[in-house]
């Protein structure tokens, strides 16, 4: 009886749309299949846990899942390149009243409030270099009046890898550490951009670095491969070695961790995010 009034109910909910209106609901239903379809596929299970909340894809349900096992709670993040800040990997942990910062190139779309005591949060609005990463990371540290970062984001569309290895040679090693790799390059090919100070991507392959590359990096500095997101095979997740026995599920080949890139399946899902809802998630 109840699937009867469902089936009614979806069959006057499905008359009453336009034309346009119902090729964008049947598009969003493929999506939705296929990300599910990818997740549940991939040959690391770890992938299962992908979950978009205000990441680009599935890279939300993914950290709170590296976070949960591991053990953090109330956080410190940082992240190097965020956008318009409505759409990255750390907003998430903003929403579970994490300290961080973000630094960034452009303008966000809101103005985060400022308390009377220190600040949870500061947005720093500067052109990433070699030459100021770190001294940008130590002002937005001291700007929250913390010492140590748990989870590092980092995607700036180019000389990644670069600022990378000087975070990390320069002891910033957090717990988990989240890169935007080049996915076109798939192991065991090593490839990377040459660094240029004023890199501004022109929406080509010659950008960023491939996954073997970044695989070698981490390894030096004590860290293993967790998973790349399988919806859009852009961000590679790697954590500390004090805690591979809490992943053990995790190939250790790293052709089975690797996801291609697959950016027709960056479109849009669920609600746009509203201004007011991230005034909301920064009253915490």
């Amino acid at each position: 009886m109840f699937y009867q009034y469902l089936k009614r109910a979806q069959k006057k909910f499905l008359n009453a749309l336009s034309a346009r209106e119902y090729i964008q609901y049947l598009t969003e239903l493929l999506h939705y299949d296929l990300n599910v379809h990818l997740a549940r596929t991939h040959p690391n299970p770890f992938n299962k846990w992908g979950q978009k909340v205000f990441s680009q894809t599935d890279e939300d349900g993914l950290t709170f899942e590296i976070i949960r096992r591991i053990g953090i709670e109330n956080g410190v993040f940082a992240e190097y390149g965020v956008g318009d800040g409505l759409e990255n990997n750390t907003l998430a942990l903003v929403a579970c009243g994490w300290h961080g910062f973000w630094v960034g190139g452009g303008d966000l779309a809101f103005t985060p409030p400022k308390g009377d005591e220190i600040s949870k949060f500061v947005y720093l609005k500067n052109w990433i270099t070699l030459e100021n990463i770190l001294s940008l990371t130590r002002q937005g540290l001291k700007a929250i009046s913390k010492s140590n970062i748990d989870v590092i984001s980092l995607d700036l569309d180019g000389n990644d890898i670069f600022f990378v290895e000087e975070l990390l040679r320069n002891n910033f090693l957090p717990q988990l550490f989240i890169v935007e790799y080049n996915g076109k390059f798939a192991p065991p090919i090593r490839f990377s951009i040459k660094y240029e100070k004023d890199f501004h991507w022109q929406g080509d392959d010659y950008m960023g670095a491939s996954l073997m590359s970044y695989n070698d990096l981490f390894k030096k500095y004590g860290y293993f491969l967790v998973c790349c997101n399988s919806i859009s095979g852009t961000n590679a997740f790697f954590v500390s070695e004090k805690f591979k026995h809490l992943f053990t599920e995790i190939p250790e080949d790293i052709s089975l961790v690797f996801s291609p890139q697959r950016f027709f399946s960056n479109q849009r899902s669920g609600h746009r995010t509203s201004l007011k809802t991230i005034a909301r998630l920064f009253e915490k």
